[in-house]
């Protein structure tokens, strides 16, 4: 039987039902710079293995597509282990600890990484792209892939599986071993040549092309800071025997959910209790946070403050959003936009100013910014500091040397706050610290500003760019580190999100991406919003925080 598809960019032609999108690729779309890896068919997302059984719309999607990239990723991440096995033994445990610039961080840590190991590794890796193996995706009932599991040492996916409520599971296969993935694959190990290996103090980095640099390979920077974060957060989640999803929920079941959230929030207050000593014992007047969206600023900036309090300092909390020009004085991005993210919508100018007038000991009158008018106003609140004061200011520019500039380092503290995932899925499939970060600003909108899901779907792409280009730059400006994720929060922010991805249509633009967040969120066991303290960051997000925000 013949049916009618339409390829984007190519046109209407006519196929045999049943007709595998492999086999459409490579008739129709494979003739491009860049081969498909995975396609959109009817708005969904699906394997190129996928049968074609009726009149449909595809189109074929690759590495400089998001979702092409995502399943890129995902396809050299199990070439990685699969080629780490051959190396090391089919039982090997392969950790895919977290992610910088978008390149893997990985351990193994039961074996040493030496150079030559990694080497090896990597010209396993190479060996498989020459061969160009198929990647097969199979359907297995649960009780087989929870045998699967045991039998290749996948214990993290065991735990994974047995809290899914699917009564069958899709495995991949790359030559003889199995092993589970979440979300779509590249049909071929031949389409995955583009990567790198490169040694670290714990692992090694598995290094993608950059899509910001034209998908060429960008130089890694070295070891620093930030990766401390992430290790001393692994080390956390490891020691409480949280750092997958299966074991988290494990902990839940046999533990429930207070001493999670309990011993998640004792972190937080220890970490902030440091930061205040430290503050005071340096005399540090003005302390400068930044952090890109949904991070926590506000609470973090709030409970840094009461902290301070215990020290003995007045803390005085503003936000930099304060300072925004007046909106007709506001500059515009290309399409002729209000662009609130750049620190040009600042007056710079007016901040450095006032933080000068106030360390010289005057008084100064914060303004504050009307969001409905567009414009700053000033209302007599009036600011002067003494000895004991510390002035903390939050916001997303908050790092950037603009602001304060030319003020004494020695009087200004600068912290770098943000929601770096301490918590995967399981060994080889971690959780973007973009999608913690969009789950809490997508329930935030939606709960206190009025926005719907896709609303929230739809700017996500443009903040995340600003980020890049204003945010994280500035971050080694840092005095400090704040790790503001909690382990416990996806199983909060399920339940308040799940509906709004739901009542995403079929026909929605942002309706696979509502598909992929719905998948990832069941994953996780259920903890109700009521049990969170009222001083959580969390309650920055789903409501009910005892700060005013």
């Amino acid at each position: 039987m013949e049916i009618k598809i339409n390829i984007a960019g190519v046109g209407e032609v006519a196929a045999t039902r049943g007709t595998s999108l492999f086999e459409i690729s490579e008739k129709y779309a494979d003739k491009r710079e860049r081969p498909a890896l995975i396609a959109k068919m009817n708005n969904e997302l699906h394997d190129l293995s996928r049968p074609v059984l009726y009149d449909s719309n595809i189109e074929f999607l690759d590495i400089t597509s998001s979702q092409g990239y995502r399943a890129y990723q995902r396809g050299v991440s199990f070439l990685m282990v699969y080629a780490a096995k051959i190396v090391f033994g089919a039982k090997a445990r392969v950790v895919i600890a977290h992610s910088i610039n978008k390149n893997l961080c990985c351990e193994m840590p039961e074996f040493e990484l030496t150079e030559e190991k990694i080497a090896e590794i990597e010209a396993v890796m190479r060996d498989v792209v020459a061969r160009d193996l198929p990647i097969e995706k199979t359907a297995m009932p649960k009780e087989l892939a929870l045998r699967t599991c045991e039998e290749l040492g996948l214990h993290d996916k065991i735990s994974l599986l047995k809290y899914r409520h699917n009564q069958t599971f899709s495995f991949y296969k790359l030559d003889r071993m199995y092993n589970y993935f979440y979300g779509e694959m590249p049909p071929r190990t031949g389409r995955l040549s583009e990567f790198k290996l490169s040694k670290r103090t714990r692992g090694f980095v598995l290094q993608f092309p950059s899509a910001s640099q034209n998908y060429e390979f960008t130089e890694l920077a070295p070891e620093g800071r930030l990766s401390e974060v992430f290790a001393e957060a692994n080390r956390w989640a490891r020691i409480m025997k949280t750092d997958t999803v299966g074991a988290l929920n494990d902990k839940l079941c046999a533990r429930g959910n207070g001493e999670i959230i309990r011993i998640a929030e004792a972190l937080h207050e220890k970490k902030i209790a440091l930061l205040a000593d430290r503050i005071t014992q340096e005399h540090r007047p003005i302390v400068l946070i930044a952090g890109p969206s949904s991070s926590g600023k506000t609470t973090f900036a709030t409970r840094l403050g009461i902290q301070l309090n215990v020290t003995g300092a007045t803390p005085h909390v503003i936000s930099l959003d304060n300072y925004y020009r007046n909106r007709e004085d506001c500059p515009k991005d290309a399409n002729g936009n209000y662009d609130f993210e750049t620190i040009d919508a600042l007056d710079t100018a007016q901040i450095t100013a006032d933080l000068k007038a106030l360390l010289a000991g005057e008084s100064v009158e914060i303004p504050s910014f009307n969001f409905y008018s567009g414009r700053r106003e000033y209302k007599g609140n009036f600011i002067k500091l003494s000895d004991t004061d510390v002035l903390i200011l939050e916001g997303i520019h908050g790092l950037n040397d603009r602001i304060g500039g030319d003020i004494s380092p020695n009087d200004k503290f600068k912290i770098f706050i943000s929601s770096l995932t301490q918590i995967n899925i399981d060994d080889h499939n971690r959780i973007p610290t973009t999608d913690a970060r969009l789950m809490r600003r997508m329930v935030r909108d939606f709960l206190f500003r009025g926005a719907s899901a896709e609303t929230t779907l739809d700017m996500w792409p443009r903040v995340l760019l600003g980020e890049i280009k204003y945010i994280y730059p500035c971050q080694d400006n840092a005095d400090a580190f704040f790790n503001s994720a909690l382990v416990y929060e996806m199983c909060v922010l399920k339940q308040y999100a799940e509906p709004l991805l739901f009542n995403i249509a079929p026909s929605s633009p942002h309706y696979p991406e509502a598909r992929r967040l719905i998948k990832f969120l069941s994953a996780f066991l259920g903890v109700p919003g009521e049990t969170i303290p009222s001083n959580s960051i969390m309650r920055e997000f789903v409501g009910g925080s005892c700060f005013a925000h």
